[in-house]
């Protein structure tokens, strides 16, 4: 069974087209690589894997489209498409989580208590204050 295959399975079985796949498989990927890795949502790292799988998966798509000049153009147009369709949701988790937290927890920080310059990824810890 080849990737194509799978992809026209998924989509006849779960009734959902492949916009919404796409938006649903890049969630699925940047939720499950931040929590298996332990990164956080506004870590690139989670955001970069959606970006590198899009990337494979539009790799493969171009391969089984036509050689002819007019099937090329109309397999480059829709993996803009699907780039654009399926990287927006994970950018803006990202955005938010990295530069707006409390929309993320509705939990204000106190910067007595937290390392703000460890960056994203760091772990909450308690900071000496004098």
């Amino acid at each position: 069974m080849q990737w194509i295959d799978i992809k026209i399975w998924l989509e006849s079985s779960s009734g959902l087209d492949r916009d919404a796949l796409h938006i649903y498989s890049a969630l699925a990927i940047q939720l499950s690589f931040s929590l298996f890795f332990r990164r956080a949502l506004g870590s690139p790292w989670p955001w970069i894997a959606v970006l590198v799988a899009e990337l494979a998966n539009e790799y493969v798509d171009l391969q089984h489209g036509g050689s002819s000049e007019a099937a090329i153009a109309i397999g480059r147009a829709a993996s803009y498409h699907d780039m654009w369709n399926t990287m927006i949701m994970p950018t803006v988790l990202m955005v938010i989580a990295r530069f707006w937290p409390r929309w993320m927890t509705g939990k204000v920080l106190n910067a007595k208590t937290v390392d703000v310059s460890a960056g994203p990824d760091a772990k909450l810890h308690p900071k000496t204050v004098n």
